[in-house]
């Protein structure tokens, strides 16, 4: 995805521009992005008061916005027309009339050619068997934001800061991954903040990210997983307290989640002919710096155990949302799937 972006960018900056742009998906960050660099860079700033406009979906109808883009350019050779939140309009956009065309596809077949058309579609598709998407993807460009896995979204922190002259240490890159998720625009945010703090070439350590971001970098899911994978029970008892009297902070589903995902991926390296670090990483998708965690957690629970953690997890998953918990508070069924696990 990282690729096409900077394709598409790299078409623009040589002025090959498509006549629409139909930038959809999962993934708000890249259709933001790109929305943006066509925003800041197609026009002047002398061009851009006549000949840019943005509009919003839930204030227009696609009548209003294949209107603008049928205008001619006011001293310009071109004019940009962005629509955010199209999904707002996307009854209109996906409306197929029984004897006429869809109104998106009839300008598609035969677009202004000095207009640049920008919709900005989150969080849906277009189907790509639909007229529409074919007219559209024939005259202009089409691209899809996918949502990233939470294990990919580590390595693109590194990548990202890495093109902004920064280092991202491994535990630094988690930490953000966990308190923050996977939405890329949340987490481009922060790292915005610590590029402001600290000077370009420097480390992002977790320390940083603690001091900066106000994630601990002591009592968090990542340091609890790394406590139960050694077996160190003092740690692990001392980070269940503090998620117990942090609750909010630290949602037990999380915790579980990702103690489940955790003990999933200790079973497929149970199951792993080859036990070399490259290939241990490629088959759990984890960075290589993690692999040692699993080397550790594997010697001190065997595959049998390592079973049996799994179901207790689920159970514990179950018991979180209220059933068969006896009213029991988050903190003490932490402290009782932690008991459990590590007997």
């Amino acid at each position: 995805m990282v690729e096409e972006v900077t394709r598409i960018v790299k078409d623009i900056k040589k002025g090959n521009l498509r006549p629409i742009y139909f930038l959809m998906g999962e993934e708000p960050y890249y259709i933001d992005q790109l929305a943006d660099y066509i925003a800041d860079n197609v026009l002047t700033e002398e061009e851009k008061g006549f000949n840019q406009m943005v509009l919003y979906g839930r204030d227009v109808s696609l009548d209003d916005v294949l209107s603008q883009a049928k205008r001619f350019p006011m001293m310009a050779e071109r004019q940009v027309v962005i629509v955010k939140e199209a999904q707002d309009m996307s009854r209109e956009i996906l409306a197929q009339p029984d004897k006429s065309k869809n109104k998106l596809e009839a300008y598609a077949e035969n677009p202004q050619p000095t207009t640049v058309l920008v919709f900005c579609y989150k969080y849906k598709k277009l189907d790509k068997r639909k007229r529409v998407y074919k007219e559209i993807a024939k005259s202009g460009l089409i691209f899809e934001s996918k949502k990233l896995y939470e294990n990919q979204v580590g390595d693109w922190i590194r990548r990202v800061m890495s093109g902004k002259g920064y280092t991202v240490e491994p535990k630094a890159a988690h930490m953000l991954v966990e308190f923050l998720g996977t939405d890329l625009s949340k987490i481009n945010n922060e790292l915005e903040k610590l590029r402001l703090i600290l000077p370009e070439g420097s480390t992002i350590t977790p320390l940083a990210v603690e001091e900066n971001i106000g994630i601990s970098k002591d009592f968090n899911n990542f340091e609890l997983q790394r406590a139960i994978g050694e077996k160190d029970v003092v740690k692990a008892h001392r980070i269940i307290n503090y998620f117990s009297q942090n609750p909010k902070d630290n949602p037990m589903v999380v915790t579980i989640a990702l103690l489940f995902s955790f003990f999933q991926n200790l079973l497929i390296y149970h199951g792993l002919p080859s036990k070399d670090k490259s290939t241990v990483a490629k088959a759990l998708k984890v960075n290589p710096y993690f692999v040692s965690q699993y080397v550790d957690a594997a010697r001190n629970y065997p595959m049998k155990k390592v079973s049996h953690i799994v179901n207790l997890l689920r159970t514990a998953d179950v018991k979180s949302k209220g059933v068969g918990a006896y009213n029991l508070s988050q903190g003490d069924l932490l402290k009782e799937l932690l008991v459990q696990i590590m007997s």
